[in-house]
């Protein structure tokens, strides 16, 4: 079994940075792919950025792209998402996710969070105005 532990949320205003952490353990040398999604109460969870372990391919939600980037520790299998110029309605609780479907499927979608087997318990980021 994997488990993944965040760490790095907080609150911060608005125009601030925050980076979020995620390390995977267990048997984390099937993990083909990790990232991170959000969700705001009320609304569906969202993929803010993936990426896949060990190679340059990225998915970046068009609500983030130019202010967050993700980045990965292939020998720790820890990933990373500095979040530049935040904004109030990057508010949400933030999860960490890794998967083991290859990079064929992950490649076709990699915002799709059933593809994702394995889940943190989240980090809450708050972005005051």
């Amino acid at each position: 079994q994997v488990q993944l532990v965040e760490s790095g949320g907080g609150s911060v205003q608005s125009g601030g940075s925050l980076r979020l952490s995620c390390a995977a353990s267990g048997l984390s040398n099937g993990i083909d792919y990790m990232g991170w999604f959000r969700r705001v109460p009320g609304k569906e969870r969202e993929a803010v950025a993936t990426t896949y372990i060990g190679d340059d391919t990225t998915y970046y939600a068009e609500s983030v792209e130019g202010r967050f980037t993700i980045s990965q520790d292939h020998a720790e299998k820890t990933v990373y998402l500095q979040m530049n110029s935040l904004k109030p309605e990057d508010t949400a609780m933030y999860t960490c996710a890794a998967g083991s479907e290859g990079y064929w499927y992950f490649s076709r979608r990699p915002d799709d969070p059933s593809l994702f087997k394995f889940w943190g318990r989240g980090t809450q980021v708050t972005v005051s105005s």
